[in-house]
């Protein structure tokens, strides 16, 4: 007989089908016997009543695989509204030893009960609710690659293995290279930029890795980043309004196709507008300082607590919780940075229910000017890590601009979690390496 899938027993009211999947739940009390399997597409539950069967079930715990049989009865009361009776059970793979977490139930993201979470995070993720998360994580990368297709660019894939650090630094992981040394990519920076020169926009969807000794709640080592570079802009205004446009479109599709699940997980209401407002640097210094008596004036970046101050302020004044900051001080620029006629930066930041997402500049497209730049940050050109990125330079690329994008973090406060770590399958920090 052919399997039916959790999603479609309430189709098949009244006829006999089969199912199979994960003993998800078990309750065998006597007079009332019952389980929940689960699958792929959700919960089935089974009224076992013949003894011969329910003794199938004895010793097996959470987890077993089995393939059951029987006739589909309505009960509203069921996952679905509809359940299976006079059932023939079928252990296919039998477990008897007691999981080390209830799956069944909601797992605890309190701080304290973290590490405990990840730990068991290749077991507690068979939990429905965990599921949620990361099924909403999959739909919000593929509401982010269709944008970016409909708006005609080519998905491309660059080497993690480096010559050099990209951004120059120490805070990059080192490796043997048969005798040379490498580094493990921050970015796919170079490798974007000089992709312009040959399909105009690209982007990219992958890991990158900082040797950050930080243990906080926005940091890991090995991270997903949606990597953006687009050619023959007008001006920086561009980067800016095509980032903003695929945040908002992928964000409230999201809220859209997703309500039910972001609700269980009491994600906040979306205070989100087609046009997210624009702040310099400078300008949040300065309202911040004058609103808490903190004075960061003499800041070249903001300060946690600024980027969480103006979210709130414009999602309570300008009806929007995604903001932008833009016009960084020359001091914070990387050497790949444009530099604006005010010499400030042409530099934004995405800022999302109060953390950085994004970071989108405008490039230096001049060669010259790109080799003046990094001689002033101290690097090498002729370094061999920099050397095609130079040409590629030289023999022309058009004003570009882009970003890199936290996935992670994206996820993270779409859903409303406090750590970015719950965002992520298998988090990689300082002090976890496995699972």
């Amino acid at each position: 007989m052919e399997r039916t899938l959790a999603r479609d027993v309430a189709k098949n009211v009244g006829k006999q089908i089969s199912i199979s999947g994960w003993l998800h739940k078990k309750r065998l009390l006597g007079g009332l016997n019952f389980i929940v399997v689960r699958d792929r597409s959700g919960l089935t539950q089974v009224v076992v009543d013949q003894e011969a069967e329910v003794e199938k079930l004895r010793g097996m715990q959470i987890g077993t695989v089995l393939t059951i049989t029987g006739k589909v009865t309505e009960e509203p009361r069921a996952p679905g509204g509809a359940e299976l009776h006079d059932p023939v059970v079928t252990v296919d793979v039998p477990v008897t030893d007691e999981p080390p977490i209830e799956i069944d139930k909601p797992l605890s993201h309190k701080p304290e009960n973290l590490d405990t979470l990840f730990d068991n995070r290749h077991i507690g993720l068979r939990s429905p609710q965990e599921q949620k998360v990361f099924k909403i994580r999959a739909a919000l990368l593929r509401n982010i690659r269709e944008f970016l297709y409909d708006h005609d660019f080519t998905e491309i894939n660059t080497p993690k293995l480096l010559a050099g650090a990209t951004e120059g630094g120490a805070e990059v992981f080192k490796t043997d290279y048969f005798g040379k040394e490498a580094t493990l990519a921050q970015s796919p920076q170079l490798y974007k930029q000089m992709m312009v020169g040959a399909f105009e926009r690209v982007f990219e969807i992958a890991p990158a890795f900082r040797a950050e000794p930080s243990a906080t709640t926005r940091h890991m080592s090995e991270v997903y980043m949606l990597d953006i570079e687009m050619g023959f802009i007008a001006g920086h205004e561009d980067v800016l309004d095509m980032v903003q446009d695929m945040t908002y479109t992928a964000v409230t599709k999201v809220y859209k196709d997703y309500a039910d699940e972001l609700k269980s997980w009491n994600a906040p209401e979306l205070v989100l507008k087609p046009k997210f407002p624009r702040y310099t640097v400078t300008q949040v210094h300065e309202m911040y300082t004058k609103a808490t008596g903190t004075d960061t004036t003499n800041e070249k970046d903001l300060i946690p607590d600024e980027e969480k101050w103006i979210c709130d302020y414009a999602k309570k004044n300008d009806g929007c919780e995604a903001v932008f900051v833009t016009n960084f001080p020359r001091e914070a620029m990387k050497f790949y940075h444009k530099l604006a006629d005010d010499g400030t930066v042409l530099w934004g930041d995405l800022l999302f229910r109060g953390l950085e997402i994004a970071t989108c500049p405008m490039r230096e497209n001049r060669h010259e000017v790109l080799v003046e730049q990094m001689v002033a940050a101290g690097l090498d050109p002729k370094h061999p890590g920099y050397k095609y990125f130079l040409e590629a330079m030289r023999y022309g690329l058009p004003a570009h601009g882009g970003c890199g994008y936290g996935i992670d973090r994206l996820v993270e406060k779409t859903l409303g979690l406090g750590n970015v770590k719950e965002a992520t399958l298998f988090p990689r920090d300082i002090n976890r390496l496995a699972p």
